[in-house]
């Protein structure tokens, strides 16, 4: 019987790890993922397992110990945040043009700069376009669920998958979650016997050659075909772990959608503050939804756009932001979906939460509120919003700071004359 137990986000991962036993592990330390890892070498320690587990100087060098292992036929895995990712740039797209079944969990936390330890999602949704299928996770459940299909889903499409969730607000929050046998597990996710790999000696292959002009566009296209085929499998693989466990994960979770007149799309933890916001309006008898987003990439435009069009308005809430002036990932993705369609509803954008920023219940009670004011006035207004963010200029302790300490640049910015202060 599966049991129920206590366990912050990363113990998850470390326990979904253990029952996996991957063949190899690279691993770093980096805030807030350094305590996957350091779990799962307890597991190897103690002889739980029989993986493989290389401490390396870097994480570029943890994910060259995943990429030389994966090619060489091993199941491979490592764990990774922030500016850890980031180290890691250049090899996330060898991992992915080789079609490396890698599987990385993403403890999601700003990139510097200004230095920042907290969560955002600016380090996976920097690496959107590397070639890997991105999950998000809601809560500590999720983030052990999610895990566990993505070792299956990266070896039916030969895609390496990045497995996020919030640093520290699931990473280290601890929550009640079911723990799956550790037999059902191993057969769910069964023996990895690829085709080819580097040791295969009846089968001598090269991997990671030079492409040259003529054959670099094939290998892309190849890639965004993968892409494209791991629809069907996410979806397969999930269904195949709803039967094991009776929960269910599709490429989006909808609540309160099926009457709604507005709704957010929200990726990672926020979801649960959103549903209680949505909770709090169905009280008071308004018609309010949320659609969260579980998988990225791929991006499931058309099914997404489905169910965006049920609604008169609806707010892409992006935790990262793209610098753009257009709005944030999320938004530029979620948007563009909606473009051909002849009945699309009003369509807004949120950046908010970087860096750490709280959001509470309140934050998305006044966002549903906005969209109802979007649908009387029949007008979305600025499009490209931030959220809870401080404005300097119009705040009058600022104004009086720039005023004691006279800077001519300041003073350009705010209109301030100089032969007014003393300099």
């Amino acid at each position: 019987m599966p049991k129920r137990e206590r366990r912050s986000g990363n113990e998850a991962v470390a326990e979904a790890m253990r029952q996996i036993n991957p063949d190899v592990v690279g691993a770093f330390p980096i805030t807030p993922s350094t305590e996957i890892p350091q779990y799962f070498s307890s597991y190897v320690a103690n002889g739980d397992v029989d993986t493989e587990f290389i401490a390396v100087e870097s994480e570029h060098s943890s994910m060259s110990t995943c990429i030389g292992a994966s090619a060489a036929g091993a199941r491979a895995m490592t764990a990774t945040s922030s500016c850890g990712l980031a180290y890691m740039w250049e090899l996330l797209y060898v991992a992915a043009s080789d079609r490396l079944p890698i599987v990385m969990s993403v403890v999601n936390r700003a990139l510097s700069g200004p230095i920042n330890i907290n969560n955002d999602h600016s380090d996976s949704m920097g690496a959107r376009d590397s070639g890997w299928i991105q999950m998000y996770a809601e809560d500590n459940q999720e983030a052990y669920d999610n895990l566990i299909q993505s070792v299956l889903i990266a070896e039916k499409c030969r895609l390496p998958v990045m497995a996020c969730q919030d640093g520290f607000i699931t990473s280290h929050g601890v929550a009640n979650i079911e723990i799956l046998e550790d037999d059902k597990v191993k057969e769910f996710v069964g023996e990895y016997e690829p085709e080819n790999y580097l040791l295969k000696h009846d089968n001598p292959l090269a991997v990671g050659p030079y492409g040259i002009s003529p054959y670099y566009m094939e290998i892309k296209r190849e890639q965004a075909q993968a892409m494209k085929d791991a629809m069907p499998v996410i979806l397969e693989v999930g269904r195949e772990f709803e039967k094991m466990t009776g929960r269910e994960y599709r490429f989006f979770e909808e609540y309160m959608m099926d009457d709604a007149d507005v709704a957010l799309v929200v990726i990672g933890s926020s979801a649960g503050t959103g549903k209680e916001a949505v909770d709090m309006l169905r009280a008071e008898g308004k018609k309010v939804g949320l659609i969260k987003l579980r998988v990225f990439r791929p991006f499931p435009r058309r099914p997404l756009a489905a169910a965006m069009c049920k609604v008169k308005a609806v707010a892409i809430m992006d935790k990262a932001e793209s610098f753009s002036n257009s709005g944030g990932p999320m938004f530029a993705e979620a948007r563009s979906s909606l473009y051909d369609l002849p009945d699309k509803p009003y369509c807004i954008n949120y950046i908010y939460g970087l860096g750490g920023r709280d959001i509470r219940v309140d934050d998305f009670y006044d966002i549903y509120n906005d969209l109802f004011e979007i649908i009387e006035q029949d007008d979305p207004g600025d499009v490209y919003r931030y959220l809870g963010v401080r404005d300097s200029r119009y705040e009058e302790e600022e104004q009086r700071m720039i005023k004691e300490t006279y800077h001519p640049g300041a003073a350009r910015e705010y209109g301030i004359d100089k032969e007014k202060y003393e300099v």
